[in-house]
């Protein structure tokens, strides 16, 4: 197996450039995760590792290999579309080892790493079936066993789990995590579900606009963004973001929530406009008159309170517990400074 890294890589359309000088390093045996919104560029940054779209700029390697200029089949990885691209009238056997077969490989060969792929991902009851007779499981198991029989160095996955149920996406979260614990390969995920990164990634890598914003393990970018769209990406329901100004006397006034808090960072000087962020699981629901609850969602052991401030300013507020506020309920919030997070207003830049 080996590692993946970037180097100052650009990508362009003509004069349209989407992929802005990226570097980044993927050691051996990690699974990384590109998140991020549509359009962000993570998918065109897995196609120029898998060699689908030229590089325009800067160079690619796997392992010890320029593979920059090298046509997909010598690069070394094997890729996992959102679309299984199973062939209809193969079964589940012929499938996987179509690869190795078209690239001649012995048929005792093929057949016996079919056979260990189909041990890995519990495919054995369906080796004889066609795709038309699989789930949307185990049709996307079937296309990642095509992946591992090839014995890639890198395996490249492009929401794979994005036309699936919700229900089988989190199984097929547990079995690709499973995967990789098995096999111990290199591998890169590509998703806009910051849930599905935050719970497979060792490292992730927030993109926007063709650009790096973060890169670090899931807890890191939670606990410590350094803007505030990373900060708004990672978390679920996201950070609440309510406009602040810095007080003279080392305070920061929130109009929304009708006080002043001492978040303890290195303030700007008084008078300066900021973003205060806080988490909707760090906020306590308290008696009071400050808010009103448009909406509360129930959802068994959590709700969420739907809260709009007189300033027109919206917020989202976890309960837990047995205690419900009721829509219509006016409230205050509470929570600690500690756990708030201060933004440039300007720059949206993390102030610490």
């Amino acid at each position: 197996m080996s590692g993946v890294t970037l180097n100052k890589v650009v990508k362009r359309y003509g004069n349209v450039q989407v992929i802005h000088g990226v570097d980044l390093k993927i050691e051996d045996g990690e699974f990384c995760v590109f998140v991020g919104p549509s359009g962000c560029g993570k998918s065109t940054l897995m196609r120029m590792v898998a060699g689908l779209e030229e590089t325009t700029e800067g160079r690619i390697e796997i392992g010890d290999r320029d593979v920059t200029r090298m046509d997909p089949a010598e690069r070394g990885v094997a890729m996992v579309f959102q679309t299984y691209a199973l062939y209809p009238h193969m079964t589940v056997e012929e499938n996987m080892g179509f690869g190795l077969k078209m690239t001649g490989h012995p048929k005792a060969e093929i057949k016996s790493k079919v056979a260990e792929a189909s041990r890995i991902l519990k495919l054995d009851p369906f080796l004889a079936r066609k795709p038309a007779a699989l789930s949307g499981g185990q049709r996307q198991r079937v296309a990642i066993g095509r992946a591992i029989v090839r014995g890639p160095e890198v395996f490249l996955f492009d929401e794979p789990l994005s036309n699936l149920d919700a229900e089988l996406r989190v199984e097929m979260r547990v079995e690709i995590a499973r995967l990789h614990n098995d096999i111990g390969a290199t591998m890169i995920y590509v998703t806009h579900d910051q849930v599905e990164a935050m719970t497979l990634a060792d490292k992730i890598v927030v993109l926007r606009l063709g650009r790096i914003e973060q890169v670090g393990a899931p807890l890191d970018l939670y606990r410590d963004p350094d803007n505030k769209f990373v900060a708004g990406f990672i978390g679920s329901p996201a950070m609440n973001f309510l406009d602040a100004v810095v007080t003279a006397d080392g305070k920061v006034e929130v109009p929304a929530l009708k006080t002043s808090v001492a978040v303890p960072v290195t303030l700007p000087a008084a008078g300066t406009k900021v973003i205060l962020g806080i988490r909707p699981e760090h906020v306590d629901v308290t008696e009071g008159d400050a808010l009103s609850i448009e909406l509360t969602e129930a959802l068994g052991g959590v709700s969420y309170d739907y809260i709009q401030a007189d300033t027109g300013e919206r917020l989202i507020v976890e309960e837990r517990g047995d205690h419900r506020a009721a829509p219509g309920t006016r409230v205050s919030l509470s929570f600690d400074p500690g756990r708030a997070y201060l933004f440039d207003a300007d720059t949206e830049a993390r102030i610490r």
